[in-house]
């Protein structure tokens, strides 16, 4: 078989890893630039029945594989009669043919490992470099880094990734010693990082696979740099706050937020807020006012972040984050990865980030939560507020999440049987925060009499509220 098509083996305890296997899987068959070297990835679950014994089975699928991958967690499995479990089985048969071996140790409870476990543990540290994990993105992370060294040693990778290649002239005096220890902060206290507040740059890293040779990675540049557009100019967010529905110039503000990567997501979210709608409670219940967004804060930032660490750095397109009187568009180059589609988003789906390492690290300091989980809990979190579900579309050249502001969309108002003039006032009320008799008589080019009627109809029909009496009567629209 060609070095540039792998067939990898996967050894584990099955119960124990079950989901992180399937993961796994979809991730390396699925990733951009691992799915054009990787041609098979072998789970014993995913065979058929046959009439061959398991045992002779599984091993002859490790003499067939290219790359051993291992994951050794706290369960040893079960034993033969001679007390061996199927894993270090298959670790040995990989060693014994001399197959690439990756191992991963799951966790670092110690106290909670087998004893068997532990002497497999100590069995393979003895012969080959192994990396400890603690949760499914930090295995994805470090399995995407090993095969990446890997394809690169077999001369493969005329392109690297992105977030895998050295930044050019670029050293570690180009990162901010400031923005990696609020990281170490961040990261500790949000997900238990084993690294210490005062550990090194050039450790912390190396830890992160965010080093190629002594060299920072271009991932390491745009997370961590002190000024990352030096080296990666459109790696920046445009922010752009419209006057009407439509893309149009002049727009009623712009801002183009550079810097880390954290400080682009914090900014545009912060644009985003400052823009739209926001109402006060009491401080009834303690010394600060509640805040109700019209957007749900958190899925706005959600939208924002997934842009951020799935976009195309290789594109010189920036993401851009578009606000309409309507809704929210947030822009980022590129396209989904492997199988993925907008449908499939609304379902459960595996993890496939398109730059792993920015992933991981955003996700370590909690600016990204479950792996694949995103784009669901943005549409929980709009049900919850009473709009429609985000729309995810793939454009030419950029993926593209709508949030919508309200729920009067034109499907929606398609089934009211409004006459034009009526849409033509909502339509307008869209780009105010209120609509009076008078803007309605403009609008749709009505005596007031008229205009009182239809006002009347649209507040009957569940879609206006009216609010006050005589010369200080206006409409808003109606909460879903």
């Amino acid at each position: 078989m060609p070095a540039t098509r792998l067939r990898i083996f996967v050894s584990s305890v099955q119960k124990e890893f079950e989901s992180q296997r399937q993961d796994l899987k979809a991730f390396l068959l699925g990733d951009p630039v691992l799915k054009r070297f990787v041609s098979e990835v072998f789970l014993f679950e995913d065979l058929p029945a046959k009439d061959v014994a398991a045992d002779d089975l599984y091993l002859s699928e490790v003499d067939r594989c290219d790359i051993y991958l291992g994951i050794f967690g706290y369960e040893y499995g079960w034993q033969d009669d001679a007390g061996v479990s199927p894993t270090e089985h298959e670790f040995n048969r990989a060693s014994e043919k001399g197959k690439t071996r990756f191992v991963y140790v799951w966790g670092s409870e110690e106290s909670r490992r087998d004893k068997k476990m532990k002497a497999l543990v100590r069995k393979a540290s003895d012969v080959l470099v192994r990396r400890r994990v603690e949760d499914t993105p930090a295995l994805r992370t470090e399995v995407y880094a090993s095969l990446v060294d890997h394809l690169d040693e077999l001369g493969v990778l005329k392109v690297p990734p992105f977030d895998t290649s050295a930044c050019d002239s670029a050293t570690l005096r180009h990162l901010s010693r400031k923005r990696i220890d609020w990281f170490l902060e961040a990261a500790r206290r949000e997900r238990g990082f084993p690294l210490k507040p005062n550990t090194a740059t050039k450790a912390l890293l190396t830890h992160l696979n965010l080093l190629d040779g002594s060299r920072p990675t271009n991932a390491a540049v745009v997370l961590f740099g002190s000024d990352p557009q030096k080296f990666h100019r459109p790696a920046e967010t445009k922010c752009v706050h419209c006057h009407g529905t439509n893309y149009r110039r002049p727009f009623a503000s712009q801002q183009i937020y550079g810097g880390d990567l954290f400080e682009q997501v914090d900014q545009a979210r912060d644009f985003v807020l400052s823009k739209i709608n926001r109402s006060v409670g009491t401080r009834a219940g303690g010394s600060t006012a509640p805040a109700t967004y019209e957007l749900p804060p958190d899925a706005v930032g959600e939208a924002i972040v997934n842009a951020v660490a799935h976009r195309d750095y290789n594109s010189n397109g920036s993401v851009e984050i578009r606000l309409f009187p309507d809704r929210l568009e947030i822009w980022n180059p590129g396209s989904l990865p492997g199988n993925l589609t907008p449908e499939s988003l609304r379902e459960d789906h595996p993890s496939l980030p398109n730059n792993p390492l920015i992933a991981e690290t955003l996700y370590l300091a909690r600016y990204i939560e479950k792996a694949g989980s995103g784009t669901q809990a943005m549409i929980e979190l709009c049900r919850g507020a009473g709009l429609p579900e985000p729309d995810f579309e793939q454009r030419p050249g950029s993926f593209v999440t709508t949030l919508w502001r309200d729920w009067l969309t034109d499907e929606v108002l398609a089934g009211y049987d409004l006459d034009p003039r009526m849409l033509a006032a909502i339509q307008t009320l869209k780009s105010s925060p209120k609509l009076t008799s008078a803007d309605y008589q403009s609008v749709a080019g009505v005596p007031p009499k008229t205009a009182s009627r239809d006002l009347k109809r649209l507040v009957e029909k569940g879609l206006l509220v009216k609010h006050g009496e005589r010369r200080g009567t206006y409409y808003t629209f109606k909460r879903k």
